[in-house]
């Protein structure tokens, strides 16, 4: 297998703190970075994609009506629903 490498400079303290969470892990430092990737890019996925859409998400609220989609009318109208 071919590898390619890329020399990576970090602070200090970014190392460091790589470095401990490794021991912890009982990893490798690289294995760590690998790790971290996917979890953010994991953030990533359900991340809202645009402004309008993050707005919206930040002030939804859980109402906690679990047949919303059943009884439309009742919520938004007072129609009595089935």
């Amino acid at each position: 297998m071919n590898v390619d490498t890329v020399i990576l400079e970090l602070p200090v303290q970014i190392y460091t703190e790589l470095q401990t969470l490794a021991d912890a892990e009982e990893r490798d430092v690289i294995e760590v970075l690998k790790r971290l990737i996917a979890e953010a890019n994991a953030q990533e996925a359900v991340r809202p994609q645009t402004r309008a859409f993050a707005s919206i998400m930040d002030r939804a609220t859980d109402l906690g009506v679990e047949d919303l989609a059943e009884q439309h009318d009742h919520y938004l109208y007072g129609v009595e629903g089935n």
